[in-house]
């Protein structure tokens, strides 16, 4: 007779209907952050028990693409990892899509994060594939579409939110109050999270998680410079502003040179990419990281930055994150009791 005895893992205590559908430890979603998430990054965040992925727009062609993909599934040791897909309001940038897709899907990536516009055309093919698709969204109606049109869980992305917030500067802790009273699909809050406090208090307004940017941009395993690092800490909830409302196109990012000269622009009328364009180019944005020259570039940030204290891994981040929203919701428990 056999004896032995199968201990089930006991379930995590932040558990959610986000952890079980990512198959992940922790209700955190670190989303997808352009030119940084890379295969090393997004590794680290798996390992560490949380949702990353990676950003195929941030490699030069689609074999480094690919090599990312195999990458990451090594450094996880075959854990499921993510694959952002950024779906532009301009066709030519959409051209490489498809490619995208055959690389995800060839290898075996079965979480995608959507953004951006619609994802509805993807979803056909995502879902022969098995795929499990959140999508980033920055208004009510925008969620109540993607969840018809079958995505399996939605971001409200609100006015905090690093890069783009969309036009209606409605905080984030709002947007999920109103998806979580019109949607039964997971609600997840992006836009200005970087504490555990703010976890637990996701939580508690009945939310399945959080999605995270910002925060991690000081974590080893993110490329950028360390010059770039080390500014960014220290920095308090003051450090963004945004730019290219003019365009319809509102973007959050560092309060630098750059961000100082698109606002002067816009100021003066000017509403045009000719103009705005060389400014706010991603080239310029690589460069900076790159160089660590934190003046130039539309840089991508949230009020999280806030909370970027020191250096470290990524997992140190994350396991700071989880024990403080832990403690707040011990806390609570304790003064109900």
């Amino acid at each position: 007779m056999d004896t032995h005895i199968v201990m089930e893992k006991p379930r995590p205590r932040l558990a959610t209907r986000l952890t079980d559908l990512f198959g992940i430890q922790r209700p955190i979603l670190c989303g997808g952050l352009m030119w940084l998430a890379t295969a090393e990054y997004v590794a680290a965040v798996v390992n560490a028990g949380a949702m990353g992925f990676i950003t195929p727009r941030s490699y030069p062609d689609i074999d480094a693409f690919r090599d990312a993909v195999q990458r990451c599934r090594q450094m996880t040791g075959g854990k499921p990892f993510g694959v952002n897909l950024y779906i532009s309001a301009r066709p030519g940038e959409n051209e490489k899509m498809k490619l995208f897709l055959d690389v995800l899907i060839e290898e075996g990536v079965r979480h995608v994060e959507t953004a951006g516009y619609s994802p509805e055309a993807l979803l056909p093919r995502l879902r022969e594939a098995g795929c499990v698709v959140v999508h980033k969204v920055t208004t009510l109606r925008h969620a109540q579409k993607a969840a018809a049109a079958g995505v399996d869980a939605v971001v409200m992305i609100g006015s905090e939110c690093g890069g783009h917030p969309g036009m209606g500067d409605i905080p984030a802790m709002l947007l999920a109050a109103r998806a979580l009273e019109a949607l039964d699909i997971p609600v997840v809050v992006g836009g200005g999270i970087g504490s555990g406090r703010q976890i637990a208090a996701a939580l508690a307004l009945g939310a399945d998680g959080v999605l995270i940017g910002s925060r991690m941009l000081v974590a080893d395993e993110i490329w950028a410079h360390r010059a770039m690092k080390e500014y960014l800490v220290g920095l308090d909830e003051t450090c963004t502003t945004t730019v290219l409302r003019s365009l319809k196109n509102t973007y959050r990012c560092l309060a630098n040179e750059t961000a100082a000269e698109v606002a002067r622009l816009e100021a003066a009328g000017q509403s045009d990419y000719a103009t705005l364009g060389p400014l706010v180019g991603g080239a310029l944005q690589k460069e900076a990281y790159e160089s660590g020259d934190w003046t130039k570039g539309v840089l991508s940030l949230g009020p999280a930055a806030a909370w970027c204290d020191r250096l470290e891994p990524a997992a140190a981040i994350l396991d700071r994150l989880e024990a403080d929203a832990l403690a707040q919701l011990d806390a609570v428990a304790r003064k109900r009791g």
